[in-house]
C-alpha cells in the first residue's frame, strides 16, 4: 500500500514549449532505459528477494522511479502543450503526432513502443541485482545525452535531478550487492541462485 503525494518529486516549469526536445527526451519516458522499465524491473524482481533489507530497497527505488515516471510526463506535456500544426511539423513531432496527438505515450526516441522485452525479473539476487546496477548507468548515460541536446535551462534543472538519482540507485543496488554476497556463501554466489540451490550458496 503506496500513501501518494500529489506532487511531483522535483517541480517542473517548463516556460518555452519545445517539441524538438520532446523528442528525445520521451526516451526516459517509454524506451529501454526509460522509468517506466525501471519501475517495473523492481517492483517486480522484489518479491523473489530472500532478504528483507533488498526487498525493501527495490520497493523504494521501484516507487521512485514511478515518481520519476510522472516528471517525465510532466516535462514532455510543458513541452508539447499549445503547439501549433506547423510547429509540430517543423520540428519532425508529426509522426508522434499523428498516432497519439499530444497525449503521453510510451515510446522511445526512436518511435518504438515501449514493451516489456527492456526489462529482466530472473528470481535470483545476483543476476538481477547486477542487471538493476547496469539499468542505472545506463539511464545515466541517457540523460547525459539527453543534457548534451538540451540547452533550456527549465529544462535541464529535472533532468540533471533525475541523473543524479540514477547515480544514487547505482550506490544503493551496489550496497545491496554487498549484502547478499555477505549472506551467501563466498565460494559459491556467482554459481548458483540460493532459491533453489540449497547446498551451494548459504551460510552453514
Amino acid at each position: 500500500m503506496w500513501q501518494y503525494e500529489k506532487k511531483l518529486q522535483y517541480p517542473v516549469n517548463i516556460k518555452t514549449p519545445n517539441a524538438k526536445l520532446a523528442k528525445i527526451i520521451i526516451s526516459q519516458l517509454g524506451g529501454p532505459d526509460g522509468e517506466l522499465s525501471a519501475s517495473l524491473r523492481y517492483l517486480n524482481q522484489r518479491y523473489a528477494m530472500p532478504y528483507g533489507e533488498v526487498k525493501g530497497l527495490l520497493t523504494d527505488i521501484g516507487t521512485e522511479e514511478l515518481a520519476h515516471f510522472e516528471m517525465i510526463s510532466a516535462i514532455l506535456y510543458q513541452l508539447t502543450k499549445d503547439l501549433s500544426i506547423e510547429e509540430i511539423k517543423k520540428s519532425g513531432f508529426d509522426t508522434y503526432f499523428v498516432d497519439h496527438t499530444t497525449g503521453i505515450y510510451p515510446v522511445a526516441a526512436s518511435g518504438t513502443p515501449f514493451t516489456a522485452a527492456y526489462f529482466q525479473s530472473k528470481g535470483d539476487i545476483i543476476t538481477d541485482l547486477s542487471e538493476d546496477m547496469a539499468a542505472e548507468q545506463k539511464a545515466r548515460t541517457t540523460y547525459d545525452n539527453i543534457l548534451r541536446l538540451a540547452d533550456d535551462p527549465d529544462v535541464r534543472d529535472p533532468i540533471r535531478f533525475l541523473r543524479e538519482r540514477e547515480i544514487v540507485h547505482y550506490q544503493r543496488f551496489g550496497e545491496a550487492l554487498r549484502i547478499a554476497q555477505d549472506k551467501l556463501d563466498s565460494k559459491n554466489f556467482y554459481a548458483c541462485n540460493p532459491s533453489f540451490d540449497k547446498n551451494c550458496g548459504m551460510k552453514k
